[in-house]
């Protein structure tokens, strides 16, 4: 049986049936290196590992576990059995045994408190120099934590150093984040969350696949920077979730709540408070519900005499939010801006809170003329009514209320037509044409409007 692929020159490529099978090198046994020796070897590959630690070296050997982790001995046990299993000190020759290497040595704090590439650089040499004396093509899999850009500004070019070879072309580099948890991490292997593979070379990502296919038949193709980062996040964001719970326990304690059983319920919800519903980088939070909540709590608390750092700061991030689009509307040095999507949301004449608001509040007072539009308010729209729900939360809406209604246009053409400038606050087809077909003028887009990024300098983002 062969395996055809395409190169990324759409080159037809045979990959003979005996070459199915990568032989890998593993740089790094500690925790993410003995787990991956184990189970790739569980999957049929012939994997050897490679550590300046000679202990490491020989338990690995012996198909002994250098770490606790459930299963794992039993795993090194039987591909050292099965002759899969090899380890070495010699990462020169590693290299040239095999096809592809993963990369899991150690990246620890730096004095400055970034990232210490110490360990990367010194494996990135010792690799160049294999590469340099082997013909074929090897792939280089990062699996460290690190900052991104690292990959292609330090491993990639220490790589291409050493060896006089070209990365993409000679061989190939990827970013491969681990998602194992300490303790069912054999597990995890097999039944991955995601497998993210970053790289911008097609060979080097079909090699990638190949070898992750019999635990993950579909994983994720990206760029390298975008799968560093998302190692960051995802570390970041689980840190995020212990800390909200704990806060949420500090605060039902001395109300005499249940902690678990609000959490309990609180993750049965897969729609909104587990899902992507609200992780989309735009703009800050507002309406009848969150901002006025997240007040309460925090007054709660102070009731209480309860720290709630994560939660009680929530307002001030919100509110950076807000400033950053107020500043970027300033720097565009518009006389005459245009907002498209007045309330906190689309589809809905709400505009208790909307964020908006205060950009244009600050905006008003600097002496910049408004001109406003959204699909569900009007002229018409009763304003009275809101503002003594917003008497004492964000000021935005009691400080335009007056002038508010002069500001609003009936057709977006209007608004485009007379403005130096354009904030888009709401996403839909009717702004996406007034952008895309409209005056060449500076577009704030808080929204993302668009799912690739536009290649250019008049639509810009807060956060892309």
């Amino acid at each position: 049986m062969e395996l055809r692929k395409f190169d990324q020159n759409d080159v037809q490529v045979v990959i003979p049936a005996t070459q199915q099978k990568s032989r890998i090198s593993i740089v790094g046994l500690g925790y993410v290196g003995a787990v991956s020796t184990a189970c790739l070897a569980s999957l049929g590959h012939q994997v050897i590992g490679v550590d300046i630690d000679q202990a490491k070296i020989d338990q690995i050997a012996r198909g002994k576990s250098p770490i606790h982790e459930a299963m794992l001995g039993e795993t090194l046990s039987k591909g050292v059995i099965d002759g899969l299993i090899n380890a070495t000190d010699d990462l020169v020759a590693a290299v040239q045994e095999t096809d592809v290497t993963f990369v899991s040595v150690g990246t620890p704090t730096a004095a400055d408190g970034g990232c210490d590439y110490t360990y990367i650089e010194q494996s990135a040499r010792a690799m160049g120099v294999g590469l340099r004396q082997k013909d074929g093509f090897h792939v280089f899999a990062m699996r460290c934590s690190i900052p991104p850009g690292t990959t292609m500004r330090v491993m990639a070019k220490i790589l291409e150093e050493m060896s006089g070879k070209k990365a993409g072309r000679d061989f190939g580099i990827c970013f491969n984040p681990e998602f194992l948890r300490e303790g069912v991490a054999i597990d995890d292997f097999h039944n991955p969350p995601k497998t993210v593979i970053g790289t911008s070379d097609f060979r080097t990502a079909e090699i990638m696949r190949r070898i992750y296919a019999p635990v993950d038949a579909d994983p994720i193709l990206t760029t390298v920077e975008v799968a560093e980062t998302i190692k960051y996040v995802d570390n970041v964001w689980h840190a995020t979730k212990v800390c909200f719970a704990n806060e949420v326990g500090r605060l039902c304690k001395p109300l005499g709540v249940d902690s678990h059983a609000v959490m309990d319920i609180f993750t049965q919800d897969q729609k909104l408070n587990l899902s992507s519903y609200y992780l989309k980088p735009g703009f800050a939070y507002g309406g009848s519900c969150l901002p006025k909540e997240v007040r309460a709590v925090q007054h709660i608390a102070e009731g209480l005499g309860v720290s709630l750092p994560l939660i009680g700061n929530l307002d001030r991030s919100n509110r950076e939010q807000i400033e950053e689009a107020t500043r970027m509307a300033r720097e565009t040095g518009a006389k005459r801006v245009g907002i498209l999507g007045l309330a906190f949301k689309p589809g809905t004449d709400d505009l208790r809170e909307s964020p908006i608001l205060e950009v244009m509040a600050e905006l008003n007072a600097r002496g910049i003329e408004l001109k406003v539009h959204d699909t569900a308010v009007t002229k018409d729209t009763p304003l009275d009514g809101l503002k003594s729900y917003v008497q004492h939360g964000s000021q935005g809406l009691g400080q335009l209320a007056g002038s508010l209604k002069d500001m609003l246009c009936d057709d977006v053409a209007e608004v485009m037509d007379n403005v130096d400038a354009v904030i888009v606050c709401h996403s839909n087809d009717t702004y996406r044409h007034a952008v895309s077909d409209g005056p060449s003028i500076p577009v704030i887009d808080v929204v993302r409007l668009f799912d690739d990024v536009p290649q250019t300098a008049q639509v810009n983002g807060i956060g892309w």
